[in-house]
């Protein structure tokens, strides 16, 4: 055997195939001159012999001899041992593969064992294995395989596929298939390894399966293609392990035999020095042989499906060459493999991309080969840091893991705008891709340098931290990033990287202790900053919750909520001595005290009293007070607040004490705001600018304190509303006073609201409350305009947020409560939508004003417009008062695009005629806006244009499901066609109604409707006519009539939609050649169900004398007949019972009926199975045929003079289900 691999022929490996693979995904550098991929060469009917071509080759290279069949006993033993495995159907190495239960070593070794006994029986078995693993059902028999190529062969498994089914196992879903992948790529490389020292030399089993997997590869059928690579993949991975082991026994071997070799004569075995020379040589000619194997199969398989249109070949191809490189870098590592990796990190497909990185990843994680990776790294590092940047964010935190990977083999290779890059994504909202940069940060700046750190000291004789410089780089690193406010991202993306973020003792004592020798002071701006960092660092030990947007909040484990007991343990044993030092020190300085403010709410108050802390905590609260006291900045007070109400707290000893000095503080300020009043309010004298002051000082502290505390106990709404009325009556109070006024005002409401108890309230109390509640209202309603802007924007929201609290659902929540509800009448809806329409939907038009100032103005709006679209969807004011809003979705769309979608969708929740008839108002609205401009509206110009577009728009909301949105699409078209048709007594009816043009808008809306209920509004268009008739002349002016009834007209012969469901069936069904009897009944009769629901156009409805005696009863009791009616039922909170009323469109049906009963009958009709006989119906179907004989009386429109009550919500929306859900939770995703 040794000397026929000698003599054999060592030529170039061609490629053969079955199929000429057609799909290549990723560009080749057309100059590269080692790139091999030619195309596969074409198989003629005989089979093209050459090297691994042929399946049965006596070698690699030269012509391929043809075995001479066999015949005789082994001829009959192989076919008889096929039949065998045919008739039993199980055992097969399929099976054994699949099921997981045996051991594969056991089942390789038995193969090894039958390919010894007849290798061709063996390697059939083997064959067919790799033909099943790809999910394909042909069975290869001994008589194709002794008779065929293996291009052959792959073709007639092909022609034997299932074209059905795409699904093949490597992709199929389940615990059992995810076993299988794993049990076909360890099956691939148990069976070489348990080969390596004998029959993988035979040149007869490895070419056999190499060109089997070759041809498969090039297959043009994908579960072939896939199965193929990741089997061909693996079988060269494991070749590589062979190769390893070959090359460790030859230098074992040139190790002994120079051993030997050395030793002097008389001492030298000779004998021994031949075997070793021999045994050299053949470990030689062994690892030849796998590398020319790992050649070829590299130039067949990988160089083709490195590139496929599947990327998960791709990916395949990625992962295992990078396995090769780290355990084969003598054979593997070098520009020529390492290129196509290079390559393929332009991969559109963010899995290959990953696959690539995670593959280069080990490579420069080892030292002895990073430096091997120089050139590829000049090559491609420009495109390595740009996928830090890369839209799938498991890329992107692989890119940064190989950036620092980088960093840590050659500091120089990047440069500084390439870290830069990498820095700025700390501030990433995604937390993966924040903390793998925040390792890059840790890596490149805070890099401790202890043999300078350790001379240091600090004058009291204690060692400076070894954090020190590091948290002054950090600092640094803030500022410098201009991303203020953003603290707690960059505090969450180093927490987990460096201690440095938990060292309390060094972050203070860079703030209060002299610096050391050679250090500068930390200016104020430093100062600014390390409070903020170190505020956030308190945030998080003591949460151990990431800041808003990083991902969803997660429950922590028990060893993290033990980590954060322990951390806020901690800091409050520091914080509770040093605190009081940093207040009194910055307490004239508002940013700093605002947030140093913050620590006390993370501390375990417990410590104060099991440490004998009191004297600190008196410290605190006397800062605390005098903090109070001496600022006015608004969010020193709210901190401030929020301290005291965290210290109050009921359920630790020093509430007590804190409860004590919070009622000595509010007494103070009472009385100061008192006295402020009286010198305010001094009759005959004009307040000065300090007693303005003081009184907006008074009233700014007071808002404070009343956003967590109740301060009702001091009786001061008196005086609040004073201020609120002479505001109202006086324009000479400044506007500041009145907006703090209104705001604590609303606050006395709710907290007043607060201590009624809701199972016995006081009448006296709420009695009280309702009067006040009335009085601010009326003064708010009348403070909605106020010359001053302020007041009036203050007054709008005072107003939204008071009837959100005091709406119906109070009620709801206690009977009792009943009386506490508050409806805006339809004068403060209007002026709410007013507001919007005079606050909201303007124009910025100044390029001069500040970009900082343009986005504080649009929060605030949004605001507002949130504000109102809060009463809308939980139902409090009209859904007509939204019209104003809809108007103006497009026009402001990059603004407010968002919450009015949202508003719409959860409008249509409620009612969706009513919604629907909103959208038609606010398009006549538009349109009545364009005819006051250019008094005859030109169809061609843009502004009627960007109408139809809105109008397109809003028919795109109403979704794909036509049976859903019926009536509302309908009511659509009526509200559209009464105003497009509407003139004066003394209109000419030869010429066009003045409105006629408005036909054209609501065209966007005909393809909602169903096609059965086009006729019904064709009916009604065609009876609201002038004259009612069609004029007589086709001219230009009358064009947008015309286009309308051609919408409405088109599709007659279309078959009418189904669900996706009922399409299933039809498609599935008609595929089974043998239907049984039960099936088919049931089939028929969820036809029959659905005729019933959704008639097609041209067939009669199929109802059985069961179904039409249900019908029957069903309407003489008023039921819904039709499952879904439920859509258009509304139902009447806490109102007048329900009443019965035809729709409109049913209306419609009842007038059309003597036009049916002139039409001649369907003369067809549909029989199923022992379905009774069905009784024809006419085509014109209208949607009077599925309403609910139930549904509610609806107003007759919304250009009459009627009013329309409050809309409710449908039994079957979601927002009957929102009674329970607190207020303020609604707009949340809007930031307000």
């Amino acid at each position: 055997m040794r000397g026929a691999r000698k003599a054999k022929t060592k030529a170039k490996i061609t490629v053969q195939g079955a199929f000429v693979e057609a799909t290549s995904d990723l560009p080749i550098p057309e100059n590269d001159s080692d790139s091999d991929f030619e195309e596969p060469m074409s198989v003629s009917s005989g089979g093209v012999g050459g090297g691994r071509g042929r399946k049965r080759g006596s070698g690699r290279g030269g012509s391929a001899v043809k075995r001479p069949r066999q015949t005789g006993n082994v001829g009959r033993s192989r076919k008889k041992s096929g039949g065998e495995e045919e008739d039993s159907g199980t055992g097969s190495v399929f099976d054994i593969v699949k099921s997981g239960k045996a051991s594969l070593q056991v089942t390789v070794d038995e193969w090894i064992e039958s390919y010894k006994n007849d290798r061709d029986t063996a390697l059939v078995e083997l064959i067919q294995f790799f033909i099943q693993a790809s999910g394909c059902k042909g069975t290869i028999t001994p008589f194709m395989y002794a008779n065929q190529e293996h291009a052959e062969i792959i073709r007639k498994m092909t022609e034997e596929f299932d074209e059905d089914s795409g699904d093949y196992p490597l992709i199929m879903s389940g615990p059992n298939w995810k076993r299988f992948r794993v049990n076909f790529c360890e099956f691939v490389q148990v069976l070489v390894r348990q080969c390596q020292y004998s029959i993988i030399y035979d040149q007869y089993m490895m070419d056999n399966i190499i060109s089997l997997l070759t041809g498969l590869t090039d297959s043009q059928v994908r579960a072939f293609r896939h199965t193929s690579t990741l089997a061909a993949m693996k079988l060269m991975t494991a070749l590589v392990d062979v190769a390893l082991n070959l090359s460790i026994n030859l230098d074992n071997t040139q190790r002994q035999y120079e051993a030997e070799r050395q030793k002097q004569q008389p001492k030298r075995a000779n004998d021994r020095l031949e075997m070793l020379l021999q045994r050299r040589q053949e470990l030689e000619e062994n690892q030849a042989e796998i590398r020319n194997m790992l050649t070829y199969i590299f130039k067949g398989v990988f160089v083709h499906r490195y590139r496929d249109t599947q990327p998960e070949i791709r990916s395949i191809c990625m992962s295992e060459i990078g396995v090769w490189m780290k355990k084969y870098p003598n054979m593997f590592l070098d520009d020529g493999y390492l290129k196509y990796v290079g390559w393929t990190l332009y991969d559109k497909n963010g899995d290959v991309r990953l696959c690539c990185l995670k593959s280069l990843q080990p490579l420069y994680d080892t030292e002895e080969l990073a430096t091997k990776l120089e050139l590829f790294t000049n090559r491609f590092k420009d495109r390595i840091v740009e996928m830090t940047l890369d839209k799938e964010h498991e890329v992107a935190v692989q890119g940064i893991k190989l950036v620092i990977s980088i960093l840590q083999f050659n500091e120089q290779i990047l440069a500084d705008k390439d870290c830069e890059n990498v820095y700025e994504l700390v501030y990433s909202s995604h937390r993966h891709v924040a903390q793998a940069a925040g390792e890059f940060l840790n890596a490149k700046l805070f890099k401790r340098d202890e043999s300078q750190t350790n001379k240091l000291k600090i004058h009291r004789g204690k060692k400076q931290s070894l954090n020190t410089p590091l948290l002054r780089d950090l600092v640094q690193f803030f500022i410098e990033s201009e991303l203020h406010e953003h603290g707690a991202y960059l505090v969450d993306s180093l927490w987990e990287i460096n201690d440095m973020m938990k060292d309390w003792e060094c972050m203070t004592d860079l703030l209060l202790e002299e610096p050391s020798k050679g250090e500068e002071y930390m200016d104020d701006k430093q100062e600014t900053s390390l409070i903020e960092i170190m505020v956030c660092c308190v945030r998080q030990a003591a949460t151990g919750e990431s800041p808003v947007g990083r991902g969803t909040s997660k429950k922590l484990t028990s060893k993290e909520n033990k980590q954060v007991l322990e951390d806020k343990t901690r800091l409050t044993e520091h914080f509770i001595a040093t605190l009081p030092q940093l207040l009194l020190k910055y307490l004239m300085d508002a940013e700093k005290v605002a947030n140093l403010l913050q620590i006390p709410q993370y501390f375990d108050l417990d410590i104060y009293t099991s440490s004998r802390q009191e004297k600190n905590l008196e410290l605190l609260l006397r800062y605390l007070h005098e903090i109070m006291e001496k600022h006015t900045d608004s969010e020193v007070l709210e901190s401030a607040s929020k301290c005291y109400e965290c210290l109050c707290c009921e359920e630790f000893a020093i509430s007590g004490k804190c409860d004590v000095a919070r009622k000595t503080l509010i007494d103070s300020l009472i009385a100061k705001f008192k006295e402020s009043m009286q010198d305010f309010f001094a009759e005959g004298e004009d307040p000065d600018d300090d007693e303005i002051f003081a009184l907006l000082a008074c009233l700014k502290r007071m808002e404070a304190l009343y956003s967590c505390h109740d301060l009702n106990s001091w009786d001061i709404w008196d005086d609040l509303f004073h201020i609120i009325k002479s505001g109202n009556d006086s324009q000479g109070i400044p506007e500041e006073i009145v907006c703090k006024a209104l705001a604590c005002g609303s606050q006395t409401l709710l907290w007043y609201l607060h201590k009624l108890d809701e199972g016995n309230p006081n009448k006296d109390e709420m009695r009280a409350l309702r009067k006040r509640l009335n009085d601010m209202m009326t003064y708010c309603h009348d403070l909605l305009f106020h010359q001053q802007d302020k007041v009036g924007e203050e007054a709008y929201l005072t107003i939204c947020d008071l009837l959100v609290v005091f709406s119906r659902h109070l009620g709801e929540i206690s009977e009792v409560m009943k009386p506490l509800v508050y409806e805006p009448d339809r004068n403060l809806q209007q002026q709410l939508s007013n507001f919007l329409t005079e606050k909201v939907f303007i124009e910025d038009d100044d390029d001069d004003i500040d970009e900082n100032v343009k986005i504080e103005e649009l929060h605030k709006r949004r605001n507002f417009l949130a504000s109102f679209c809060k009463l809308v969807i939980y139902n409090i004011v009209q859904i007509r008062m939204a019209a104003d809003m809809f108007k103006h979705y497009m026009k402001f769309y990059n603004d407010y695009g968002d919450i009015i979608k949202a508003t719409l969708g959860k409008a249509r929740e409620i009612n969706k005629v009513s919604t629907a008839k909103t959208l038609a108002l606010s398009l006549t609205q538009l349109y009545r806006e364009l005819q006051m401009e250019m008094g005859v509206v030109d169809r061609s110009s843009e502004t009627f244009q960007s109408l139809k577009e809105l109008s397109r728009r809003f028919a795109l909301s109403f979704g794909l499901d036509q049976v859903k949105n019926r009536e509302a699409v309908a009511a659509m078209h009526k509200e559209g066609i009464v105003f497009s048709l509407h003139v004066d007594e003394h209109h000419d009816i030869s010429t066009p109604p003045p409105n006629l043009s408005f036909l054209e808008v609501i065209c966007e809306f005909t393809n909602k409707l169903m096609k059965q209920d086009k006729k019904v509004v064709l009916h009604y268009l065609d009876k609201h006519l002038p004259g009612g008739s069609m004029p007589q002349t086709r001219s230009e002016e009358w064009q947008s009539l015309f286009t309308y009834r051609n919408s409405l007209s088109q599709g007659d012969g279309e078959v009418h939609p189904i669900t996706l469901k009922q399409a299933s069936q039809r498609r599935y069904g008609n595929k089974r050649k043998q239907i049984d009897v039960s099936d088919h009944d049931s089939n028929m009769s969820d036809w029959v169900d659905m005729s019933v629901g959704t008639p097609a156009p041209g067939v009669p409805v199929m109802a059985s004398t069961a179904i039409k005696r249900r019908r029957m009863d069903e309407e003489s009791m008023g039921a819904a007949s039709e499952p879904g009616s439920e859509d258009f039922q509304e139902s009447y909170i806490g109102g007048p019972p329900q009443m019965q009323q035809m729709s409109w469109m049913s209306a419609q049906k009842g007038q059309q009926a003597p036009q049916r009963q002139m039409e001649p009958p369907y003369s067809h009709y549909r029989q199923a199975g022992n379905l009774p006989p069905m009784e024809s119906e006419s085509s014109e179907a209208s949607i009077g045929d599925f309403e609910s004989p139930r549904s509610q009386v609806m107003p007759s429109g919304y250009y009459g003079d009627g009013s329309q009550h409050i809309e409710e919500p449908s039994h079957s929306g979601a927002m009957h289900h929102m009674t329970q859900v607190h207020p303020q939770s609604e707009m949340g995703h809007h930031g307000y």
